[in-house]
């Protein structure tokens, strides 16, 4: 019967409320309706409700800060380091911080803006069964699609892109850019150069702002459709670097600000996929040995 579960908390600055659900949604959460100056509602992939005593474990100072009980956030995410870093950029002040040496689980609490107390917790789980592409770049070749409109937004991602190329290994002669007149060009081009197969991989740039018309919602959804598909005909890894974003403030955040930068993050996944399919089509070619051989071996028992 139960369908959902809707915690509140409250903060008494607006302000507050905007840089707490702005490092919420840099951490992970997602906007489930539309945030104004009293109100944000955010959403989990799993929400848990979690029912707590002030043990002696937690340190005097959180104690004191956790009787009032409306403080109080608890989230799980994969990597703690990552968040710890977005908090940092922040300057939230940190409560505690502590490390299990068994399980190399991260915890730690954060005092973050209306005096609300997050801890988060968790850690990478190993899986020896996974298979991973490694971000190196070195002896790839990788194609960049960056789109000249919105000029002011894209050159600042691409130059996230080259920084994030070069520090995982990748020699300049082996980046190539090309530059379109706006972002429904994009998978026209990135499919060009992904069916000459010269490219490892190809990333995809560009900065698209809702306006007042349904204009924007056509471009976005033939941009993203067009470049998946060029993805899966070629069979060549596309990183997704298009920004799509109701105001410039948004986008500016996303290309070097506050949220990161959105073309050092595509440049790393294309990285990371490159080698990926490589390692991926190794083993399959170890398969296809195994079994020719395995079918020759039984040919001949049978002569």
């Amino acid at each position: 019967m139960l369908k959902s579960l809707h915690i509140g908390r409250y903060v008494s600055d607006p302000k507050d409320l905007r840089d707490l659900s702005g490092f919420l949604r840099a951490i992970g959460f997602d906007a489930a309706a539309g945030e104004g100056e009293r109100s944000a509602t955010l959403s989990a992939p799993l929400a848990l409700l979690s029912l707590n005593s002030l043990a002696k474990e937690y340190p005097a100072e959180v104690r004191e800060r956790l009787k009032d009980v409306n403080r109080l956030l608890v989230v799980e995410v994969t990597n703690p380091d990552a968040v710890f870093e977005i908090a940092e950029k922040r300057k939230f002040k940190v409560l505690s911080d502590t490390t299990n040496p068994k399980t190399n689980q991260r915890s730690f609490s954060l005092e973050l803006p209306g005096e609300i107390v997050l801890t988060i917790k968790g850690g990478f789980v190993e899986d020896e069964r996974a298979i991973e592409g490694q971000l190196n770049a070195a002896g790839k070749r990788f194609a960049i699609v960056v789109s000249r409109f919105n000029s002011f937004i894209t050159e600042r991602l691409l130059q996230g892109v080259l920084d994030g190329l070069r520090r995982a290994g990748a020699d300049n002669k082996d980046i190539t850019v090309i530059r379109v007149p706006g972002s429904f060009e994009i998978p026209s081009a990135a499919r060009t150069l992904a069916e000459t197969r010269k490219y490892d991989a190809v990333i995809c740039i560009g900065c698209l702002l809702r306006g007042d018309t349904a204009h924007y919602d056509v471009i976005v959804n033939e941009v993203t459709r067009g470049i998946g598909q060029s993805a899966q005909e070629t069979g060549v890894p596309h990183a997704f670097g298009v920004l799509t974003c109701d105001t410039l403030e948004q986008a500016i955040d996303r290309a070097g600000l506050k949220m990161g930068n959105k073309g050092f993050e595509a440049a790393l996944a294309a990285v990371e996929m490159a080698n990926l399919k490589a390692g991926l089509r190794s083993q399959v070619s170890g398969v296809r040995k195994s079994k020719t051989t395995a079918g020759s071996r039984k040919r001949k028992a049978h002569s």
